[in-house]
């Protein structure tokens, strides 16, 4: 019988109906009927051509042949839960491997790893910087951020709502702008991400609209304050990841602590 063909559900119906010699009762464990333990059986001897179960005054019995087979069966069935296991060690890995903005690792992610941290002395970070598209699949990557209006084709919550913040450094009156990709104004200095043009408002070179997320940091410090309301804007920041890295359990740990944060 080839690999890919084999019955591994009624196998491991056949392990407990074997364990307990009563359908009845490997019906409860597997959480099934009777009749469908009953079915399974059947099914399987069809397969195998041979009989597996008779039946007696004294009640069920396994034939020579199951007899024979139960060894082996057994023993694979202890190898698939080796398997899972290894499988599983990822899950339980101590290393986040995190791709993101320069800047937004900066000004935001950074404080808050080391605060998660703080909690698990094993823990470790690695932070990439990616301020262009994340590929999964050549990185080892198990979360990324990007700044974007949506997670794409992965799974994921945005960070904070989609606000920009115009800011300055306190007292200053300038209204030169300061431009970066985000926000192209036309100004007296051009930077290359929003952290830079939150660094080059604070320095007093005039005012920068920039995520209000990257800025909470900084207007919180008192490195720069804020002018008038925030403004709803398209992006925002997302934790996004492929699905199987999304159901890791150190991510979804990592996830509710940022998403809380």
């Amino acid at each position: 019988m080839k690999r890919t063909h084999l019955p591994l559900n009624a196998l491991r119906v056949l392990d407990a109906a074997a364990r307990h010699l009563s359908f009845t009762r490997a019906a409860d464990e597997l959480a099934v009927t009777p009749a469908a333990v009953g079915q399974q059986i059947r099914a399987l001897e069809d397969a195998l051509g041979t009989v597996l179960f008779r039946r007696t005054a004294k009640g069920l019995e396994l034939t020579s042949e199951a007899e024979n087979g139960l060894p082996a069966l057994r023993a694979g069935f202890l190898q698939f839960e080796e398997a899972v296991r290894a499988m599983q060690e990822g899950q339980t890995s101590k290393i986040l491997t995190i791709a993101a903005p320069r800047d937004f690792t900066a000004k935001w992610l950074a404080p808050r790893l080391a605060a998660y941290g703080r909690n698990d002395p094993e823990l470790r970070f690695v932070l990439v910087a990616a301020d262009e598209e994340i590929d999964f699949t050549q990185a080892n990557l198990d979360l990324a951020v990007r700044w974007a209006d949506g997670p794409g084709e992965h799974e994921g919550i945005a960070l904070g709502e989609p606000l920009m913040t115009l800011v300055a450094a306190p007292g200053s009156n300038s209204k030169t702008r300061i431009a970066w990709p985000g926000d192209m104004a036309d100004g007296g200095l051009t930077v290359a991400d929003a952290g830079l043009a939150l660094d080059a408002a604070a320095a007093g070179f005039g005012q920068a609209l920039v995520p209000g997320l990257l800025a909470e940091g900084d207007i919180a410090a008192g490195r720069v304050a804020a002018i008038g309301e925030p403004a709803l804007h398209d992006f925002t920041y997302w934790l996004v990841a492929p699905l199987p890295q999304w159901r890791q359990k150190k991510v979804k740990a990592l996830v509710e602590a940022l998403r809380d944060a």
